[in-house]
């Protein structure tokens, strides 16, 4: 095998044609070998690429030049011209910015030429998109090969799943309504003092308010009890509570089983009884305790994440139960309602809320009247994205039944808690109270 080293190949005449090789013959070119056309090629054909303008992105209206592709990033909509069409020209486009829903793209064919067969203008409006239009023929002209969008983007934060997830604003919000577990997939490792970190909000299961046969009332469950962090992350309206709130927790890519504790379960008649206390909720080094039951006839209430109020009865006082049972800081809860000493007797007090305690209940004494004592309080929070109470006590009943309170979901005299609020049963004269409301469980980060 003979070989020729030169280091130019010019034609014999200037400006002339060298033609390499005769027809049927075959050139191999060596792996490793670079080839580099620093000129204008024909006859190669074009197997639908383009070379991208990395270094001009598009910030105005311009013509495109077949063979090329192009990024918009603009602050307001604008055209790209499309050149005159000939079979095989193609031209790409993609969404830089990724607010083509905002600021359009127009694609305008040359003249009278078309698109998809029709003679008209095409809008790009979708964040993120990319579209790759070659022309075929007069009939059809531009055809969109390509239309995709851009959805995947580079992320160094906290992924995780479990429980039914929204979004708010920069923020992942996941809820457990019912036991599950909230798994971290991976964290973050820059940033990652603050992007590992979660808030939370822990309530627990509502106590049942209390079950008298005869006229003697029963007091209202407690709330459940109550626990929530201050937000790492973004600000958000969180409860009262939050001046005194844990701190965010500290997550690794592991999973965090989650308990979400049932609300308490009213005793029926015929025997005088305290409503069942709730359950309690957990998440990660959280727990929050379950309210105490309300008092039935002659019962104190039960201690718990808040007391249940005290049952009427046998003129002479009881207690409501103690809130924050077992104790942490700040408390999860509230004391409930005592019930007083003489007549009318049969008045009982409320369950306590995360955010106040039970009412007494009324003696006739009263300017406004004897009667069973208000729920106290629950909490407000913002951490679901949308203004939510949490854990109200119960009413207590009586003469006139007191008041469930509107901050909480609380049950009024007789009725159930809500679901998932951890509100309080509401007490009950001459029957069962209502059932507690169960708990619930949020854990909220930033995830971009």
């Amino acid at each position: 095998m003979s070989e020729v080293k030169v280091n130019k190949i010019s034609p014999k005449t200037a400006c002339g044609t060298t033609t390499l090789g005769d027809s049927g013959d075959t050139f191999t070119i060596p792996a490793g070998v670079t080839i580099t056309n620093n000129g204008t090629q024909t006859g190669f054909g074009r197997e639908g690429s383009v070379n991208w303008q990395t270094g001009s992105l598009k910030t105005s209206t311009f013509t495109a030049t077949s063979g090329e592709g192009y990024f918009i990033t603009s602050g307001s909509a604008i055209t790209m011209n499309l050149p005159a069409g000939s079979a095989g020209a193609i031209v790409s486009v993609s969404d830089y910015a990724r607010n083509f829903s905002t600021y359009n793209l127009t694609i305008s064919p040359n003249g009278s030429e078309k698109i998809g067969g029709v003679p008209a203008d095409a809008t790009l409006n979708v964040d993120g998109q990319a579209a790759t239009f070659v022309y075929v023929d007069s009939t059809k002209g531009w055809i969109n090969v390509q239309n995709a969008e851009d959805t995947e983007l580079g992320s160094d934060f906290l992924v995780a799943t479990g429980g039914t997830i929204t979004t708010s604003g920069d923020c992942k919000i996941h809820t457990f309504t019912s036991p599950g577990t909230f798994t971290v997939c991976s964290v973050a490792t820059s940033c990652a003092a603050t992007r590992n970190k979660v808030s939370f909000m822990v309530v627990a299961g509502g106590g049942a308010g209390g079950t008298t046969p005869n006229t003697k009332a029963a007091g209202g469950g407690g709330g459940g009890g109550f626990r929530e962090s201050k937000s790492p992350a973004t600000p958000y309206t969180a409860s009262p509570l939050d001046g005194g709130s844990p701190n965010a927790i500290t997550v690794t890519a592991t999973g965090f089983p989650i308990t979400v504790g049932a609300g308490g379960a009213k005793v029926p008649s015929p025997s005088p009884s305290n409503g069942g206390s709730g359950s309690a909720s957990i998440f990660s080094s959280i727990t929050s305790a379950g309210g105490g039951g309300g008092g039935g006839k002659t019962h104190v209430g039960i201690a718990g994440g808040s007391g249940g109020g005290a049952g009427g009865g046998c003129y002479s006082p009881r207690c409501g139960g103690a809130g924050n049972t077992p104790p942490v800081s700040p408390p999860q809860g509230q004391t409930g309602g005592c019930s007083h000493a003489g007549p009318p007797d049969q008045n009982s007090g409320g369950g306590g809320g995360a955010g106040g305690t039970g009412g007494q209940s009324r003696p006739s004494s009263n300017p406004s009247g004897s009667g069973g004592g208000n729920g106290g309080a629950g909490v407000t929070t913002c951490i679901t994205a949308s203004p939510l109470s949490f854990s109200g006590g119960g009413a207590g009943t009586g003469a006139s039944n007191g008041s469930a309170n509107p901050v909480g979901r609380a049950g009024a005299a007789g009725d159930d808690g809500t679901t998932n609020s951890g509100g309080g049963g509401g007490g009950k004269t001459s029957g069962a109270g209502g059932n507690g409301g169960s708990g619930i469980v949020v854990i909220r980060y930033k995830y971009q």
